[in-house]
């Protein structure tokens, strides 16, 4: 357990904050820079006077508990740890800055911008704990347990430095402490917080004296019969426990180094709430805890181990059927260790545990520290095939932990944080419904996907999205820890616009389906006329006319065209099938005017992947100096002769002339394969607004649209603009996208191609 420190005071009652700052220097084990001991001195007063300014205030915390006091007690459990300076000044700032005391900015004014860094992920973390309305009923289609489950990955996904995590750990040890003094209601919700998310996560990290106090405190407040029963049961102290313990390690460190053993020795007493789980999960009773007082010894050789067996066994008597030979028959997870129970010094039972330093390594972070093993699920509830979903989580978590140990070992600040970072990717997000539940969506999920997570009707009936309390689009991405709320309407259906590819309204394929689903069930004349509306919208906005339907209900293989219109009412087939389809057939787009080509005659270029984008009509060479090959970065120079010489991004004699001739520079890059290249005419009309022509401009070359000519004119009366872009598209269905997705951008409300 983490020892707890008063605090050093003077006879007013405050803190002498020199004293306490010697005390910090005991737990660090060395004293801090000049510098560090400022800083700390500079936030404990800062604190201190935040705190007496709203002494007058309701801005208390727990009840009973100083905010100032609080964040020495974080600093003190950190200092545990061998934290650095930042993470220790961060600790005092925080509840100020929790308590809106104290802003980000002028903790990043006054201590760095780190620090602000690390209290600002503390914040984020805070909101945690509105998650805690979960009851055991399901929400959501998910049980109390998933949606914890949620929740701690959650929690590992947002975490960009393990000392966020330890800040809030401290955080939770502090306020659960504190509240030995509140109502029950508060003491139950704090504990079951602590119990669900942060033990499990200072387990997961490998922090076992902070674990061990959560636990049994929140033990203590959900369980308190339970808790006084085994506290009664052990009948003496904890410390006359760990007392125990290292005179038994003592004991076996005399004897194995008598037979020439190199061994590294540990040891731990039960803490109360693991005594109770194993009674509960095993159905026995106390008597038969063999491992409340237990000791692990790890050897260099599998030899060692046996050897290792006979001297305790020499030393104590064993206890018959409480062996457990883990080496020679490995449990199915690979897990690998010797376990043993003795009658030990005192007459007291005493498991040994013995493997090999790899045996140790493999048990905490290979297969064995999986989270189906550490984290003790239910195997019934975490079949092999849930696997995967985990990867993330576990992976994030070893990440956690390297980085905790490093720590450990500098106590400083390093660039290997980003390293390990960089290793680390995210494929899940998980956000918050109104009501506080954490739902998993896949990164890239909309609010249109997260309307069908929660239920098909919500998404059916869907118009609208809040994230964070501000309204977004129905196709806006959510990231983690985002709160997301659905507006829905009694009429409201799904919009066909939901299943087009490039407004990208939907990622999941939980959504697609249901969206398709419910097209498909509406009644065949519906569809007919819902597809006949689509189609002729979709012709006209791309100003084709005169087709000859016949043909091209042939060529979809319908018999009727009420078939076709049909299929695209119910969403069997996409719009995008029927442009394609319709640019196939020859002769259907007749000739354009002023000598343009239409889509169906217009030839399919033939340009070698070796040709440059960007240098139009000119000829170009190679550089000799640099012999740039196709995939390298590249850049054009103009030469005298008028041909283009293409270097490599890289090349000296390129970078020289950077700085030479700017101005015969030309961007340019490899063109890539295309089966047709089709200049349009669009016209657009729109209400006219600062930052519209960016705009547009923005989309088309986000879908590498190439931009010909462009004519722009302005109705100052009306406040109206009319714009006429010539560009180059790939095709029908590619027009159609860019199209929609211009009809998409605010204040314009037309977007067709030009007849």
């Amino acid at each position: 357990m983490v020892q707890v420190r008063p605090q050093p005071t003077v006879d007013d009652g405050t803190v002498d904050i020199e004293r306490w700052l010697d005390m910090l220097s005991d737990i660090l084990g060395e004293e801090p820079t000049n510098e560090e001991r400022t800083r700390l001195k500079q936030a404990c007063e800062l604190a201190e006077q935040l705190e007496k300014a709203s002494l007058d205030s309701d801005k208390r915390w727990a009840e009973t508990a100083s905010s100032f006091f609080t964040g020495l007690e974080m600093a003190q459990i950190l200092a545990e740890l061998q934290l650095d300076c930042n993470t220790l000044t961060s600790a005092i700032l925080y509840r100020s800055v929790r308590e809106g005391k104290l802003s980000l900015s002028v903790v990043e004014k006054d201590f760095g911008k780190r620090v602000a860094k690390l209290i600002d992920g503390v914040l984020h973390m805070a909101a945690i704990g509105s998650l805690q309305k979960v009851s055991e009923n399901q929400v959501m289609g998910q049980t109390s347990a998933e949606q914890v489950d949620n929740l701690r990955k959650m929690l590992i996904t947002i975490i960009d430095d393990v000392r966020v995590a330890l800040l809030k750990l401290a955080e939770r040890t502090c306020a659960i402490r504190a509240v030995k003094d509140a109502n029950d209601d508060k003491r139950r919700r704090v504990a079951r917080e602590v119990k669900d998310i942060y033990a499990p996560l200072a387990h997961r990290l490998g922090i076992g004296h902070i674990k061990w106090e959560l636990e049994d405190l929140a033990f203590r407040y959900l369980e308190p019969q339970a808790y006084k029963h085994i506290a009664r049961l052990l009948d003496e102290k904890r410390i006359d426990r760990q007392q125990f313990i290292e005179d038994v390690i003592d004991v076996l460190q005399v004897d194995l180094k008598k037979n020439h053993i190199n061994s590294e020795i540990s040891g731990r007493a039960k803490h109360i709430y693991s005594i109770w789980r194993k009674m509960q999960e095993k159905d026995i009773g106390f008597s038969q805890v063999y491992d409340i007082r237990a000791v692990r010894i790890l050897v260099n050789t599998v030899h060692e181990c046996y050897m290792v067996l006979g001297i305790v066994h020499s030393l104590w008597r064993t206890i018959p059927n409480e062996f457990d030979d883990y080496i020679a028959r490995p449990k199915d997870n690979g897990y690998r260790s010797l376990h043993t129970a003795v009658i030990g010094p005192e007459s007291k039972i005493l498991e040994i545990q013995i493997r090999t330093h790899w045996m140790h390594d493999e048990a905490e972070f290979g297969v064995c520290a999986h989270w189906q093993y550490k984290g003790k699920e239910d195997e019934q509830d975490s079949p092999s095939h849930r696997l995967d979903q985990h990867e993330e989580y576990e992976e994030k978590i070893e990440w956690l932990r390297q980085v905790l140990e490093w720590h450990e070992e500098t106590g400083g600040d390093s660039d290997l944080i980003e390293e390990l970072r960089s290793d680390v990717v995210h494929h899940r997000i998980y956000v918050f419904t109104p009501d506080g539940h954490v739902m998993e969506l896949p990164q890239g999920a909309t609010t249109l996907d997260f309307a069908y997570h929660v239920h098909t009707e919500v998404g059916h009936r869907c118009r609208g999205a809040r994230v964070n309390g501000k309204i977004v689009p129905l196709n806006y991405v959510l990231k983690t820890s985002d709160q997301v709320e659905i507006i829905t309407g009694k009429h409201e259906v799904p919009n066909r616009e939901w299943l087009s590819e490039g407004l990208a309204y939907t990622q999941t394929a939980r959504a697609k389906s249901k969206i398709h689903q419910w097209f498909r069930q509406q009644a065949r004349e519906q569809h007919i006329v819902d597809g006949s509306v689509t189609l002729d919208r979709e012709f006209q906005r791309l100003a084709i006319n005169d087709i000859d339907m016949d043909a091209l209900v042939k060529q979809m293989d319908y018999a009727e065209v009420e078939d076709l219109y049909a299929a695209i009412g119910a969403s069997d087939i996409e719009i995008a099938d029927v442009l394609r389809a319709t640019q196939s057939l020859a002769g259907i787009l007749r000739m354009e005017q002023q000598g343009q080509l239409s889509f169906a005659q217009m030839p399919v270029d033939a340009v070698p992947q070796q040709d440059i984008d960007g240098i139009g009509s000119m000829e170009l060479d190679l550089a000799p100096c640099c012999n740039p090959q196709s995939g390298d970065g590249i850049g054009g120079v103009i030469m005298e002769n008028g041909r283009v010489a293409i270097h490599r991004l890289d090349c000296t004699q390129y970078l020289q002339l950077q700085t030479d001739a700017a101005e015969k520079i030309l961007k340019v890059d490899w063109r890539q394969r295309r089966h047709s290249n089709y200049q349009v005419d669009i016209d657009i009309a729109a209400y006219e607004r600062v930052g519209l022509l960016r705009d547009i401009t923005e989309l088309l070359d986000g879908q590498r649209v190439n931009i010909l000519k462009l004519s722009c004119e302005t109705d100052t009366v009306m406040n109206t603009v009319s714009m006429v872009f010539t560009v180059e598209v790939q095709g029908l269905n590619s027009l159609s996208v860019l199209l929609a997705q211009l009809n998409q951008l605010p204040n314009i409300y037309r977007a067709i191609r030009r007849r």
